[in-house]
């Protein structure tokens, strides 16, 4: 009777332990954040771009898919995040989790997308550029490019050159381009106001792989010199 009495308080204790060390599991894996590849999700990219913007988390279904917040000018990447649940809530990741803007794109399943948060908070001008990032493939032997403009100084256009050829012309503040094709190789790409002859950011080498697909992104001010300043930056899509 003991033996059978210790046999029981065993297995009790056995069955105490194992629901302890799954139901956290299953908790966990229910959370957005740790979405992954199978179903109905898609890839999903935030880039934080507002210099006075506080850090940002973003919420689906009012549970938080991002693991550190969203910062000015860090890139995170891509992460899986369920296509079908909403809304999507980006909030302050200070204490409060203030809503600052709720999104209910149409997403679907298996493609990338990115969010670019832009603008200036102390004047109220923060909004969003949502971009697709699944293209068709390009030829053998080239790559794709495109440019968004996010940079608030921007506003009469921005002008790229790749190695002295004009990629793309008078591109709108919180406007992109289509993508384009360009062979294989390293570029010098350089970034103008429209119709003005300096240069605003130089970047050297960009490059292109072959099959390769990109975005090219100018963020920032030409009328500041701190780390908000005017700058630029690429995107591997695929």
């Amino acid at each position: 009777m003991n033996r059978k009495n210790s046999n029981n308080k065993f297995t009790g204790l056995f069955l105490f332990i194992a629901m302890v060390l799954i139901i956290p599991i299953i908790f966990s894996c229910s959370k957005s954040g740790n979405a992954s590849a199978s179903g109905t999700n898609v890839q999903y990219h935030v880039l934080n771009l507002s210099p006075d913007l506080s850090p940002v988390n973003l919420f689906i279904d009012f549970k938080q898919a991002n693991a550190s917040p969203f910062v000015f000018n860090i890139d995170q990447g891509y992460f899986y995040v369920p296509s079908v649940d909403l809304p999507y809530q980006f909030r302050s990741a200070l204490v409060g989790g203030t809503v600052l803007f709720e999104r209910s794109d149409s997403l679907k399943a298996g493609l990338k997308y990115t969010l670019f948060i832009i603008g200036n908070q102390g004047n109220s001008s923060v909004k969003q550029i949502f971009t697709v990032d699944t293209a068709s493939l390009p030829a053998v032997g080239r790559g794709k490019l495109r440019f968004v403009n996010a940079s608030p100084t921007g506003t009469s256009g921005l002008d790229v050159f790749a190695n002295g050829t004009q990629a793309f012309s008078n591109v709108l503040y919180t406007n992109y381009s289509k993508f384009i094709e360009l062979p294989a190789g390293n570029y010098d790409i350089q970034i103008n106001t429209t119709g003005a002859s300096n240069v605003l950011k130089d970047l050297n080498p960009v490059t292109i792989q072959d099959g390769r697909i990109y975005t090219l992104y100018a963020f920032g001010y030409s009328n500041r010199v701190d780390t908000a300043a005017f700058n630029a930056a690429v995107i591997t899509n695929r």
